[in-house]
This record gives C-alpha cells, structure tokens and sequence, in this order.
C-alpha cells in the first residue's frame, strides 16, 4: 500500500500558529487539500474540515464532513488532476474566504470525466487551526 505524505503536511501546516492575514497557509492548506485527494488520503481531508463543514455542490447537494472524507477515501474515485487557479484570498479577523478556479479530470466507478468551474471556501481560524467550515463549488458550462 503506497504511504502517502499528504497527512504529515496536513499536520504540519496545523501546527503552525497562525494569524487571519495568513493568505500563504490558507493557500497551502487549499493545496493540501487538492494533493490529499489525489492520493485518495481521507485522514488528511478530515483534519482540514471543521466538524460541522458543510459543502453545496454545483448540483445543489449539501454533503457533510463525514460524506466529503469518505467520498476521498473511495478507491472508485481516482483523480489524476485536481488544480486550482487564481486564487484569491479575502481576509476578515478570524475569518478567510478564498476563491479561485479549478480543474479537475479523473476516473470515478470506471468513467472518466472532467470539470472546470470556481469554488468559494470559507476557513476560520477556532482552536488554534484554520478549519475550512463550508466549501461551494460551481461548475462551468461546456
């Protein structure tokens, strides 16, 4: 079984103590998050989300923490590109909303497919660690 490094990062950049102007963290952190996905790494994902995290979906699905790390987890889903781009962050005391655009491409139970949209993040900083609380995902249209 192939050991990912995705988990130390994660802990590493949690350890860390940080300030709401962070932009650099919360950016490592976002790409944490892509790197941990790739590598399929649901503890990673897990240490990343607030307990009460939220995700809305272009679709228009809600998913909880517990739905978001055991969705990574899934073999099924292998992702071979997970990019974000022209991220933006938007600092507000204990509070930081980031916004950008992704690509991503894989294969999920035997299809391929591939979406390009933008996403808005929202992470706090609570109990000494940035948590991303909710996540929102757009995808563009074809």
């Amino acid at each position: 079984m192939k050991h990912s490094t995705v988990l130390p990062l994660v802990c590493l950049l949690l350890t860390i103590p940080g300030h709401a102007q962070d932009s650099s963290r919360v950016i490592a952190m976002e790409n944490a998050w892509n790197q941990a996905e790739l590598h399929n790494d649901g503890a990673a994902v897990e240490m990343l989300l607030a307990e009460d995290f939220v995700m809305t979906v272009a679709e228009g699905s809600l998913y909880n923490k517990a739905q978001i790390v055991a969705s990574v987890k899934d073999k099924s889903y292998h992702p071979d590109v997970l990019q974000s781009t022209d991220i933006v962050v938007h600092p507000y005391g204990s509070t930081v909303i980031v916004t950008g655009a992704y690509h991503e491409k894989g294969v999920s139970k035997g299809q391929p497919w591939e979406r390009r949209g933008r996403f808005t993040d929202t992470w706090i900083y609570l109990g000494g660690r940035w948590q991303c609380a909710a996540s929102h995902f757009s995808v563009k249209p074809k």
